[in-house]
């Protein structure tokens, strides 16, 4: 038998180029989950759409030491607040999908895409959600005067004096008003939204009794609750709230499935590979579920995050959802 040798050389080369150009496939393919795996290896900046000093800017600064021991690099935080958490969404929406700029936000930032009529991106598309960070419950707050000890006696008296009633907020779209606008919703009644520059005035016209009723943020109205100048009805969460488990849920009281959660995410910029967010998710996860973090987080009335990756992208577009039913029903609009 004859063997041509040219040949056999020309298929082993070939072969060779074949099992060479595979063999670089997969080290590029390797390449970026030994990146993700390495995660993270330099400076990693939060983005916080908060203003220095409050709650929110509390939390991220805490949540950003806890993750700098985990990670043993620098976690900055850069707070860029203003337009209902747009300013900081923006340049976060640009940044590259690695890891090393994050965003944390609040409620608004699923209320926006229904609210503004023209935003400069895509909320479900340009974003990647990572982790709940924290909840905070509202608390449904009636001024003493007001002739009504729980939900559905106030339900009852403003369906007795329909369009006499009226409730405050801190600002057209915020989670106060919406959650007055979902409970009016829920309730079938006729209650008049007062708008105020703020929470402060508006909580200050609730004390004096120019306004009977609001909702507000229970860490930020718990001492008047406990000196008794204003009278919790219900928590808006689905449960009960441990700064106050005396105060019963608006679910328990009759309009079941009521739920109106302010509440803290951490976020990506959009197209992040499903194994780095889920990597920074448990990472996230296990740094609140530290006992430093968690009793920091109890002192602001929050409650530290529990949710894997996939369950808050659930959770966050079942929110976006949500607060565009709750936008158009209520015809909401922005001055």
């Amino acid at each position: 038998m004859q063997i041509n040798l040219r040949s056999l050389s020309a298929r082993r080369g070939a072969l060779g180029l074949v099992c060479g150009l595979a063999l670089a496939a997969l080290s590029l393919a390797a390449a970026p989950l030994q990146a993700q795996q390495n995660f993270p290896t330099q400076q990693v900046k939060i983005i916080l759409s908060f203003p220095p000093g409050g709650t929110t800017d509390i939390l991220a600064r805490q949540l950003a030491a806890e993750l700098m021991q985990k990670w043993g690099v620098s976690v900055i935080v850069d707070n860029q607040a203003g337009a209902s958490g747009t300013i900081g969404s923006e340049p976060l929406m640009h940044s590259a999908p690695d890891g090393y700029t994050l965003m944390v936000t609040a409620t608004h930032h699923v209320i926006n895409p229904s609210l503004y009529k023209k935003l400069k991106y895509d909320t479900r598309k340009d974003f990647t959600p990572i982790a709940l960070v924290a909840t905070v419950p509202n608390v449904l707050l009636v001024h003493p005067s007001l002739p009504v000890k729980n939900v559905q006696e106030l339900i009852k008296y403003a369906k007795e004096k329909p369009g006499a009633m009226s409730f405050g907020s801190a600002g057209t779209g915020g989670a106060n008003h919406l959650s007055g606008e979902l409970f009016k919703a829920m309730a079938c009644i006729d209650i008049v939204h007062v708008l105020y520059k703020g929470a402060a005035p508006a909580l200050n016209d609730l004390l004096g009794g120019q306004i009977p009723m609001m909702f507000d943020s229970l860490p930020g109205v718990i001492q008047q609750i406990h000196t008794d100048k204003l009278r919790p009805l219900s928590v808006t969460t689905l449960k009960r709230a441990a700064a106050a488990p005396e105060i019963p849920t608006i679910d328990e009281a009759g309009l079941k499935g009521f739920e109106a959660t302010a509440w803290f995410g951490m976020y990506a910029p959009g197209g992040m590979a499903p194994e780095l967010s889920r990597k920074i998710n448990a990472d996230v996860v296990e740094a609140l579920k530290g006992q430093k973090i968690r009793a920091l987080f109890a002192e602001q009335g929050a409650d530290s995050g529990t949710l894997s990756q996939p369950d808050f992208t659930r959770f966050v577009n079942a929110e976006i959802d949500k607060w565009g039913k709750v936008i158009a029903a209520a015809n909401v609009k922005l001055d």
